[in-house]
């Protein structure tokens, strides 16, 4: 991914927090968010909720933080700006609280603050740096682990929904906002020369 398409992305995935964050703090709920949600909840059969569950934990920084030194360890790109990474990635938790109180929308089930989703945050700030960091990979393992760190952003978000703490456009809010920390961190810390493939 080149600096251009990290631009791209940050402006897109900011200007979609900046607009579901405004809507939510105007209504409980946004336009699709119950249709969306009751049409995942009839999907959350007791075996499909097993899963879940177990999907849940990828979106917490017990296991999160583990993965992102794992990064660190095996990737020069990463190694080579290490504090960069981590920065945007400490940020994620950060910002996703302090944005909690300020817009004030609470969860579709119990009474704490529900926007953004700090799960889907956290994994998109997370995963969305694999995305990032696997352009140092060769071309077949490039696009197995970026589909693999979609895919887990996808499932963290879905089993959110699923597992009744958030409305879904919480968790497609914390997914832009993990998504422009990333993106913000790709900027930051561009590959040098040397290290813009791993061999």
């Amino acid at each position: 991914m080149t600096a251009v398409h990290a631009r791209a992305l940050l402006t897109a995935a900011g200007g979609a927090f900046v607009a579901l964050a405004a809507g939510a703090a105007l209504a409980d709920a946004l336009p699709l968010d119950a249709t969306v949600r009751q049409t995942l909840l009839e999907w959350a059969t007791p075996s499909v909720l097993s899963v879940m569950r177990m999907v849940n934990y990828a979106g917490e920084w017990p296991v999160l933080v583990p993965g992102a030194l794992l990064l660190l360890l095996v990737l020069a790109r990463a190694r080579a700006r290490w504090w960069v990474w981590l920065g945007f990635m400490v940020a994620a938790p950060l910002l996703e609280g302090a944005a909690k109180p300020l817009i004030g929308r609470l969860r579709p089930e119990g009474e704490a603050f529900g926007f953004p989703s700090g799960h889907a945050t956290a994994a998109a700030a997370v995963f969305g740096a694999v995305v990032y960091l696997a352009e140092a990979l060769p071309p077949g393992p490039r696009i197995a682990v970026r589909l693999a760190g979609l895919a887990m952003i996808l499932l963290v978000a879905t089993a959110r929904v699923m597992l009744g703490a958030h409305w879904p456009s919480d968790v497609v809010a914390g997914v832009a906002l993990g998504f422009a920390l990333a993106s913000a961190a790709a900027l930051a810390a561009p590959a040098q020369p040397s290290l813009s493939r791993e061999r």
